[in-house]
């Protein structure tokens, strides 16, 4: 299984950003997808994550109300709308896959991760 991130840049504070992931590789399978982030200095942590179905969604509290995941099955891409950004989002955010149908919020349990693009929120 591959994972391509694409969409990060530089945005001032309040702007927005969509993130892009497209997975390749192993079909017939069920996946939940998921976003991490990991600013310098700091560990990588759950920011959102979507079964297959998309009838299970999580989000991590910093991010509510703020952030929304979707997913296209038909184009195996998953997004990350991040709207009202804060100097605070800034990091480097990644693309996971975890095969199965749930959702968790532990970094360690993905099982397929993507390259990582830079999201930089200026105040």
């Amino acid at each position: 299984v591959q994972l391509q991130a694409s969409g990060g840049g530089l945005v001032q504070a309040g702007g927005s950003l969509r993130l892009s992931c497209a997975r390749s590789g192993r079909t017939g399978v069920s996946y939940s997808m998921g976003w991490f982030r990991q600013a310098p200095g700091k560990e990588r942590e759950f920011v959102a994550g979507i079964n297959w179905s998309a009838e299970s969604i999580m989000y991590a509290d910093s991010v509510k109300g703020r952030f929304t995941i979707s997913r296209d099955n038909a184009k195996n891409t998953v997004y990350l709308q991040m709207n009202n950004l804060k100097p605070e989002d800034t990091a480097v955010y990644y693309c996971a896959a975890l095969l199965g149908t749930v959702v968790v919020t532990d970094t360690p349990d993905w099982d397929y991760w993507g390259q990582g693009t830079q999201v930089t929120v200026s105040s």
